[in-house]
């Protein structure tokens, strides 16, 4: 192997500094619409994974919820802006179906790969590395699990300056990259 065959595989961490999150800077308090869309979603998900309709089971669902929505009512909205939430959430469940069509184009490109007389040929790992534009946490995290979520891409390292380190199965699979799935997930939580 020559000098720059081995150096693409050398994971080099990122040089940014990442910042600290104090645990003080959370909001005290969020507004009454955050926790009742919280309580909402817990209590349709209780619902649809119990499967119970009888007094008892509701009522213990509704209590479940509202102790768990009191305790942890800030994690799904923690900035407390409720604005627009409903436009955020539409299009995030339209970015869904994308994602599932780039998974089941991922698959079928590692299918080939695989069965490919050339497979040894094909297949050429490495670790890419790219700057995001995406500045939202949430952004970050969705983009990063997409990317894993798709076969034949793993997200080894992200910062939250957007820096992305992703380990790649061949040159199709990272020339895709940040490509756009970004710009999906940037107009997905309005950052576009």
């Amino acid at each position: 192997m020559d000098t720059q065959t081995q150096r693409k595989y050398v994971y080099e961490p990122s040089k940014t500094t990442e910042p600290d999150f104090p645990s003080a800077s959370r909001p005290k308090g969020s507004p009454f619409f955050a926790h009742l869309i919280t309580f909402l979603i817990l209590f349709s998900l209780w619902i649809l994974l119990s499967g119970k309709f009888d007094l008892f089971h509701l009522s213990l669902g509704i209590i479940s919820c509202i102790i768990i929505t009191l305790i942890s009512g800030d994690l799904l909205f923690p900035e407390s802006k409720t604005k627009g939430l409903i436009r955020s959430w539409l299009c995030f469940l339209r970015y869904i179906p994308w994602l599932l069509y780039q998974i089941i184009l991922a698959n079928l490109h590692i299918l080939y790969l695989v069965f490919h007389p050339r497979m040894m040929e094909l297949i050429d790992p490495e670790i890419i590395t790219f700057q995001s534009k995406l500045k939202k946490e949430l952004s970050l995290v969705t983009f990063a699990n997409s990317i894993t979520l798709t076969p034949g891409t793993i997200t080894v390292y992200v910062s939250v300056n957007g820096d992305f380190h992703v380990h790649s199965i061949d040159k199709k699979s990272a020339e895709l990259l940040p490509g756009e799935m970004e710009s999906k997930v940037a107009r997905a939580f309005g950052e576009q």
